[in-house]
């Protein structure tokens, strides 16, 4: 990944050229001048062999303590996950070039760690002002469904149907803007699988019945998983939003338990549907952030944002997620509940220390 040039022999050598040039030229001086005031040749010899293992070693020395420090430099310019943790983690060169790009590496980390407190600050000013922001959107937004609970016929039907897209794009944007930062504000329990399968189907049944998507759940009652209940309904609100948009007419809910008793036992929810399918060209990146394919640019609605926030939210509750598609067949989306509480306890206590 480093684009740092490699500190071997031959670069420092041509680095140094002139120093060797001048030591090579002194040597055949001596060799030349010594026998000139009396010295035997073989006094020159020695004199000059005894410079010239002066000369190299001095040079090997240089060489060796110089190429130390800087293959440190490389190497942790590919290990460290922040730039200002680079000087901290090196130590401190004895040679004068070395302690000025030490001293000037304490300096730019100085400066980075000042510019990511800056930016931090910003992200979470710019955080609860979008918090503070849906809060206020809610408010007229509850007082519509109220109007419109009382209101029948196909127009109506159209408005509620609208109405829950527009919760649907607050919460993504709440979701969005907590994702971030290290968002706090959850708790892993247990939770009922199937309630909150139900739940992601009826904040979304009028955008449903108004796409005519029929929802089958093949999902155990009283079955439970370890994860945070409003964060899984919005993730799987995401999934079934996707599929109505994307010409699905049946999505089905079906769960199953996988090598339980070992420490690898999970619970796997599969939420498949029958839409039009991603191509394959897209798959390797239908989790990114802000990518919306060749599907969702067809379809003109698409912000890029669901599945990334699935897969963010996910990782912060120690889930698996994944996906699986065919074009015009469609696709499958599968939810990964690992068993083991003492894994799930040590996510939310690495969040609360983060």
């Amino acid at each position: 990944m480093s684009d740092l040039p490699g500190y071997t022999l031959g670069a420092h050598l041509r680095d140094h050229w002139l120093a060797c040039l001048l030591g090579v030229a002194a040597c055949a001086g001596l060799l030349v001048v010594l026998p000139t005031l009396g010295v035997t040749m073989h006094g020159a010899l020695f004199a000059t062999g005894l410079v010239a293992a002066c000369f190299a070693g001095a040079g090997i020395w240089n060489y060796a303590r110089t190429a130390r420090y800087w293959r440190d430099v490389a190497a942790m310019v590919e290990q460290a996950g922040r730039a200002c943790e680079i000087p901290a983690l090196l130590d401190e060169p004895l040679f004068l070039a070395g302690r000025v790009a030490h001293g000037a590496l304490e300096g730019i980390a100085q400066a980075a760690s000042r510019e990511n407190a800056d930016l931090l600050q910003d992200q979470r000013a710019y955080s609860r002002y979008i918090e503070l922001w849906i809060h206020e959107v809610k408010t007229p937004l509850a007082a519509a469904k109220l109007v419109l609970a009382s209101m029948h016929g196909p127009e109506a039907a159209t408005l509620k149907s609208e109405v829950e897209r527009i919760e649907s794009q607050v919460d993504q944007a709440l979701y969005a803007a907590r994702s971030a930062t290290v968002a706090n504000d959850y708790a892993i329990r247990e939770v009922g699988l199937l309630d909150a399968a139900r739940e992601a189907v009826k904040r979304n049944a009028h955008l449903l019945i108004g796409h005519q998507v029929e929802v089958g759940f093949d999902v155990a009652e009283g079955l439970t998983v370890l994860a945070d209940w409003p964060w899984l309904v919005f993730c799987l609100q995401q999934v079934v939003v996707n599929a109505a948009k994307y010409d699905a007419r049946a999505i089905t809910f079906a769960a199953r338990v996988e090598e339980a008793g070992t420490p690898r036992g999970r619970t796997v929810l599969v939420v498949a549907d029958d839409g039009c399918g991603i191509p394959a060209a897209d798959m390797p990146r239908v989790f990114e952030r802000g990518f919306t394919g060749q599907v969702g640019r067809a379809h003109g609605s698409a912000t890029g944002m669901g599945l990334y926030l699935v897969r963010t939210l996910c990782e912060q509750m120690g889930l698996g997620v994944s996906i699986a598609s065919e074009e015009g067949i469609g696709t499958e989306v599968s939810f990964s509940f690992p068993h083991d509480r003492r894994k799930q306890a040590s996510y939310a206590l690495a969040d609360a220390k983060t």
